[in-house]
């Protein structure tokens, strides 16, 4: 019995075209974690050895390159923020998570540009995003009901949060690359509920309307 051309499996790349693809992605996630998202498909291109023409083939724009390469560490994100659900003390489970997040965007300023980016032209990204945000409001309301969060903290406070980790990062990368836990720590503390002492936060926490403007702004500069 013939099957209809319809119904057919789509057909596996050639083994020397899936190498092609493999190498293109190897090349664009050490570019990405080095240099950060601001690269071209032809730095790709000439990082992994191949012809442009490769690369516009396998990817025809950066923003799918971005999201073949990123997709799953948001999905590592996830189960990370999953496994802070799960930890007894509510604190506990939002330094684990955020922990593990300043971790890996210390080692990757690729990802540091998409977590503090926008989704634009990365479905892939976008709908793990979508997926992950009802997780991280949980972690920090749940810090905050317990009393362990300062009250005045919320939710959208954690995006220049995490900034500020990244570039502190970024700053302290050349002569340790560690010691971005050094102010991840002070931030830890002025977190904290018991630690606030009679201090109130100046400004306000912005509205998530003006966090999408904000990340707008970086991209574009970025871009």
């Amino acid at each position: 019995m013939s099957v209809r051309a319809d119904t057919a499996a789509p057909k596996p790349l050639r083994a020397d075209a899936e190498r092609n693809r493999r190498r293109i992605v190897d090349a664009a996630r050490e570019l990405f974690a080095s240099r950060g998202i601001d690269i071209t498909l032809d730095d790709v291109a000439a990082h992994a050895k191949v012809g442009v023409g490769t690369v516009y083939r396998r990817f025809s724009c950066k923003e799918e390159l971005i999201d073949g390469v990123f997709e799953q560490r948001l999905e590592d994100m996830l189960i990370t923020a999953q496994d802070a659900l799960k930890v007894d003390d509510a604190w506990d489970g939002l330094v684990l998570f955020l922990e593990g997040l300043c971790e890996s965007i210390s080692a990757d300023r690729g990802l540091n540009d998409v977590v503090m980016g926008t989704d634009e032209g990365c479905s892939g990204i976008a709908r793990v995003r979508e997926r992950l945000d009802p997780y991280i409001e949980k972690i920090v309301a749940r810090a905050r009901d317990a009393g362990k969060l300062r009250p005045d903290v919320e939710l959208n406070d954690f995006f220049p949060i995490v900034g500020m980790v990244g570039a502190a990062s970024d700053f302290t990368c050349s002569v340790e690359p560690s010691n971005w836990r050094r102010y991840f720590t002070i931030l830890l503390d002025g977190l904290r509920a018991e630690s606030r002492g009679d201090s109130v936060l100046p400004g306000r926490a912005f509205t998530s309307g003006e966090i999408e403007t904000a990340k707008t702004a970086m991209h574009r500069r970025r871009r």
